[in-house]
Formats: C-alpha cells, sequence, structure tokens
C-alpha cells in the first residue's frame, strides 16, 4: 500500500515522465467545444482514454446524437474498440456521457513497469480521436 502523499508524488511523476516522453500539445480541453473534453485516465486498475460530454443535459443530447450518427465511422475508420455511453456515472456521482478507449491489460499508476505500455496507449488512441475530432469537427460543432 501506498500513502496519499506516495501515491500522490508517484501520479504527478507519471504525468511529468509522459510529458517529457511524448511532447506534444494535445486538444483535450482545448476543443472550442462547451462541455466536449478529451480526457486521460489512469489509476489503480485502468487507463482509459475518453471522450467526455459534460455539459447541460441539451448540449449533450446534441453532441451524443451527432457522434452516434458518427459511430460507424468512429470505429470502422479511427477505434473499432470504442465504447459508448451515453449515461456514465462518475465517482463523484455527476452523470455525463461518454466514448472511451479502455487499455486491456493490468496496469496499475503505482507499478512503474506498466507506464511505458500506458503512455503508448495514451499516445495511439488520443491520436486516433484527435483525428476523428479534426474530421468531423465541423458537423458536431454544427
Amino acid at each position: 500500500m501506498f500513502s496519499k502523499e506516495e501515491s500522490r508524488k508517484l501520479r504527478e511523476e507519471f504525468w511529468i515522465s509522459f510529458g517529457k516522453s511524448f511532447p506534444r500539445k494535445w486538444i483535450l480541453y482545448d476543443t472550442k467545444l462547451k462541455g466536449f473534453a478529451f480526457k486521460f485516465h489512469f489509476d489503480t486498475k485502468s487507463a482509459l482514454v475518453t471522450l467526455d460530454l459534460e455539459d447541460d443535459l441539451e448540449n449533450r443530447i446534441n453532441f451524443w446524437d451527432k457522434l452516434q450518427s458518427l459511430k460507424t465511422i468512429l470505429t470502422e475508420e479511427f477505434l473499432p474498440d470504442a465504447i459508448f455511453e451515453e449515461a456514465y456515472y462518475l465517482e463523484n456521482g455527476k452523470e455525463i456521457s461518454r466514448i472511451y478507449v479502455n487499455l486491456d491489460q493490468k496496469v496499475s499508476i503505482h507499478n512503474k513497469n506498466t507506464w511505458r505500455d500506458v503512455m503508448e496507449f495514451f499516445v495511439e488512441k488520443m491520436t486516433l480521436f484527435e483525428a476523428f475530432f479534426e474530421d468531423y469537427k465541423d458537423f458536431i460543432d454544427s
């Protein structure tokens, strides 16, 4: 077990290492679309790359409907293993809509031996998410 402070330091070390190993400006929160954000998630059990819709319900529904209409393109041309969840509940109980890709292996941010696999997964999947977004941003934002 790790103390909270040890865990915090490991998390910080991971993200610094990721930034140094793969220096790149990611779109992430800067999509220019309110409530539409890409995220990296890595904890003691899993690693995910997500597209989260977190705005008010009307805006979420609008984005979700457009993304649903592009689902075949996203899964056939970009991310075949993408999972669509219209109602996804965060740990704090907040409901969002989420499209995500999960790294299908046992990883932990506390285990440095898994870090390289997670970093490579993040780069590969986020690059594909961003390419999809760039190709279809105008439609999504219409």
